[in-house]
């Protein structure tokens, strides 16, 4: 079930079932504002948002409301989350996933957000979206390439080719936004060679992986994974996360890995992430592409969840492309 596309004058309604809206600085949450005005979308914030940040997150009670309010009222064309955090996961068994399905409209945010992703699309069949949150458009600089991919995602229907970002960031631009470093990008690199089409399931492995036995968990069977994680991980912690997921029923008929680009604390190596791919044998029959432009460096592209790609890596060549979306 795919979403309607925005068009302009739709309103966009930002949540934030993990961490609050409170710590985003105002300066950054005007900015993000002006971008998506400029796209002609009305922005709104749901009722507790900017809810005293000082917690861990806030009560569940007051997530769960605004994430139903968000899909029940029928103004609101698109859902944004502000940004990830710890613990949305805490919200799945408290959602009413028939008003989702009932009242269908985007849904985006990367992170945290993967348990949402993920789960609302296992148990509803809407398609959502990885990608960027609210707080990301706060960004000043080297976020253009992050802002086009949302912008074709969430208004055209067209099969999209994913092209790589000319540079990419791993700084704290939240804390500094002039004094940024930014990488040549060398594009995505090739660690097993093939060709694939399937459903896109993924996002954030490690939080991908809290749904391993539970009804949220979406099947693998006939998919393409598109897995990242953040400077928590590392290599023997992204080994055993990667396991864990090749563990798990259906895995067998996965038909391709698309692998985003590690932050510089993970310490990934090309060659220490190859060793990893080559050491699972049940991998050695379907390509996998590391580097791609999603995760927790920046810039980022978004990609549908339970939507359709066709990936291909074949003579040093990589390319990506969201068929239905």
């Amino acid at each position: 079930m795919y979403p309607a596309k925005l068009k302009k004058g739709d309103e966009i309604r930002v949540i934030s079932p993990s961490k609050s809206l409170a710590i985003i600085a105002a300066d950054q949450k005007q900015l993000a504002m002006e971008r998506l005005e400029r796209l002609g979308f009305k922005v709104t914030f749901s009722k507790y948002a900017d809810e005293d940040a000082s917690s861990l997150s806030n009560p569940i009670t007051h997530r769960i409301a605004d994430l139903h309010e968000a899909f029940r009222d029928s103004k609101v064309k698109a859902i944004l989350t502000t940004i990830g955090g710890f613990d949305s996961n805490q919200l799945l068994k408290h959602i009413d996933y028939r008003l989702i399905q009932d009242s269908p409209k985007i849904f985006c945010g990367f992170s945290d957000i993967t348990a949402l992703s993920n789960s609302i699309y296992s148990k509803t069949g809407l398609i959502t979206f990885s990608g960027p949150h609210f707080s990301s458009f706060g960004m000043e600089k080297g976020v253009d390439y992050t802002f086009d991919y949302f912008a074709k995602m969430v208004t055209r229907s067209t099969p999209i080719t994913i092209q790589p970002a000319e540079c990419w960031s791993d700084d704290r631009w939240y804390l500094d936004q002039e004094n940024r470093t930014f990488h040549s990008n060398e594009g995505p690199r090739i660690i097993n060679e093939g060709e694939a089409q399937g459903t896109i399931i993924g996002g954030n492995l490690c939080t991908l992986n809290l749904l391993q036995g539970t009804e949220y968990m979406p099947a693998l069977e006939n998919t393409i994974l598109f897995l990242e994680d953040d400077e928590l991980s590392n290599p023997p912690t992204f080994d055993r996360d990667l396991q864990s997921l090749i563990h798990q029923p259906g895995f067998d008929k996965v038909k391709a890995i698309i692998i985003g680009r590690f932050q510089n604390a993970s310490e990934f190596h090309p060659d220490v992430l190859k060793g990893i791919i080559h050491s699972k044998k049940e991998l050695d029959h379907i390509p996998v592409i590391s580097d791609a432009n999603f995760g927790h460096t920046t810039p980022r592209f978004t990609f549908p969840i339970g939507g359709m790609a066709k990936v291909a890596a074949e003579n040093g060549e990589a390319t990506i492309e969201i068929l239905e979306h």
